[in-house]
This record gives C-alpha cells, structure tokens and sequence, in this order.
C-alpha cells in the first residue's frame, strides 16, 4: 500500500505539471483526489491493515495528499496567470496608430427617393403638405366624387378602424374612418384652407390589402396638386416631363395614357420608357422581362374633377387644375440601374441589399 501512495504521488504531479488549461487540470484532479479517485481507493484497503501497518500509511497517505494539493495548487497558478498574459497581450493598445472611424448608415432607399422627388417639385414651386393617413371616409372616397355603395370604392381593398370597446367601425359626421388607401385625401382638405393658387405634393403612408412582388400592405405615395386659373393639360405635361427626366434619365420619354378615375376628368396613366431596354421593348433580341413592350407604368393622374372642386369650395367655372398620385417604392424601384424585381425586399431589413444604397 506504501508503494502504491508513493507511485500516485508520482504520477499525480507528473499529470499536474503538464495541464495547460484549467478543464484538464480539474479532470486530473478528480482521476486523482476525487470521491471516487485512486487515493480513495487505496485507502479503502486500510481496514484490511493492522494497526501498525495503518499508522504508517495514514501517515504517508497524508503526506501524499498534501503534496497532491499543492502540486494542483501550482499547477493552476501557472495556467491563470498564462491565461492572464494573453489577455493582457491581445488586449495591448498601441495609442500611437491612428483610429478607426466608427461605420456610418445611411437613410433608406425609400427616405432618398422621397427626398430626391421633393427637392425636383420643389423647383416648379410645389410645397411639400403634410395630411392624416389615418381619415374620415369623407376625405379617402366622398369628397372625392365616390359616393357611397358606389362599387369604384370596392377596388381599393381598404382598412377600417373599428371601436375596440364595440367591435364595429367608427361612424362620424364625415363617415367611417379608415387607414387612407391613396395620399389623395389630401387634395379636398388641402382646397378647404382657402389659399389659391395651390402647387402641393403631399408624402404620406398608404395602406390596402395587398402583399406581392409589386404591392405592400403598407407603402408611400405622394399627390401632386396644382389649381389656378387656365390650367390645362399641356401644364399636367410639362411637370411630368420636367420630373421624369430629372428623376429618371434625359433619355427617359413618357407618354399619357386614357384611362378612368372618379376624382379627375379626363384621366390618364402616365409611363415612361424602360430604363432597361430603352423602350425597345427588347434586350439582345430576347423580349424585355421588365416591361415587355418598352413602357412602364408609373402612376395615375388626370384634371381635377369639377365635383372634387366643388367639395373643396372652389369654383370649378373660374379654376382648373390637375392632380396626379404615384407609389414612392415603384418610383425608385424603376429608377434605371436598380433592377429591383420584387418590392418587398425594401423592407426586409436585409443588410446587405441595404447596403448598396
């Protein structure tokens, strides 16, 4: 039994004095002083000792320990205070290299858009407004020449706030009140301050039922209205020209197409030419995927509806005007370059699409 203390004695500070990190050193001293470690079992063979043989080698088993216990001890000084130079080394700050600028984001794609179509209005004297996304049925249909049950009103798949307390939707003077599906609410409420002549483009967040690779259940569109006397087509023209080829290219063309809504008279899609074929319609003599024929839509617009006038308590026989609306993500998504396919991606939070803007 001496022997075999003399021999773990041995082999326990052989262990010790090789462990280089503190989970090695930890499972060698288990294997070795442990409850259920080789110097527990070789004191399990004590009571099979006489007296004096247990004398000698509980003093031995003693000594043994002791020295087991400090052979540990020193073994894990060592590895902390390795452990500390190293910390101390990769944390070294050399004071006399120059810093490194911290990373700087950007505003999103969609804020840049905003801020680019308002500084190009802003030229023709058009003054940025600002007006509720959340309105009366009055302002988002009615006074907009679509009267109640008439079925235009169905297209638009609009969000209605209803009364938590009753679980129906709020009723007012001025109607239901809903999440407004187009920045066109804008235009009686902008009529009513009285203040003539108007040049308006209101920015606001629009919301419809809708989620695909081209509509989003919440999105940007901004209005455009103007009103003066004698104004005309020709005008409604000139700002579509003058916009697209600031925004999109001087190469870009436009073209107005007939088309119908309840709030202008007579009204108009407008396009624009394919940033990516050029409007030719192909690319390398394969058809355009884009746009397939060398157009791209880009918004509704037309001459203000005298019955819109009249709601906004303007004289339709003395003023005119025109008004257009157009989806602030399909804007910059058509911007030439970009070759964005799905709109959703916009508001993914993926950095690395962001990043590129």
């Amino acid at each position: 039994m001496l022997d075999q203390l003399k021999q773990l004695e041995t082999e326990a500070l052989a262990a010790f004095s090789v462990t280089e990190n503190m989970n090695d050193l930890e499972a060698a001293r288990v294997a070795f002083m442990g409850r259920k470690g080789r110097l527990a079992d070789i004191m399990s063979q004590l009571p099979s000792l006489s007296n004096e043989e247990k004398r000698a080698a509980g003093q031995m088993a003693n000594e043994v320990k002791a020295a087991i216990e400090g052979a540990f001890a020193a073994a894990q000084s060592r590895i902390e205070s390795a452990f500390a130079e190293l910390n101390a080394e990769r944390a070294w700050i050399d004071t006399t290299l120059p810093g490194e600028e911290p990373g700087l984001g950007h505003v999103h794609l969609t804020t840049q858009a905003i801020a680019d179509i308002m500084e190009i209005f802003s030229k023709l004297g058009f003054n940025r407004q600002r007006h509720p996304d959340l309105d009366w049925d009055y302002y988002a249909f009615e006074s907009l020449n679509m009267p109640k049950e008439h079925p235009a009103r169905d297209e638009w798949e609009t969000f209605f706030i209803a009364d938590p307390d009753k679980d129906v939707v709020q009723m007012g003077e001025l109607g239901k009140v809903v999440l407004t599906p187009h920045t066109s609410n804008a235009q009686v409420r902008e009529m009513q301050k009285g203040q003539l002549p108007i040049r308006m483009i209101n920015i606001g967040k629009t919301y419809r039922r809708q989620a695909t690779a081209r509509h989003l259940p919440m999105f940007h569109q901004f209005e455009g209205l103007m009103i003066d006397e004698n104004v005309s087509i020709t005008d409604l023209r000139g700002v579509f020209d003058f916009f697209v080829k600031r925004f999109f290219g001087e190469g870009t063309k436009t073209r107005l197409r007939p088309f119908h809504f309840r709030f202008t008279e007579p009204s108009f899609e407008l396009d624009i030419s394919c940033t990516v074929c050029e409007g030719e319609g192909f690319v390398n003599g394969t058809k355009c995927k884009l746009c397939k024929g060398g157009w791209l839509e880009l918004g509704g617009a037309g001459m203000v509806h005298p019955n819109v006038l009249k709601a906004g308590g303007i004289d339709p026989k003395k003023y005119t005007g025109f008004a257009f609306g157009w989806g602030v993500e399909r804007t910059a998504m058509m911007r030439g370059g970009l070759k964005m396919d799905d709109i959703r991606l916009m508001y993914r939070n993926d950095l690395r699409f962001l990043k590129q803007f």
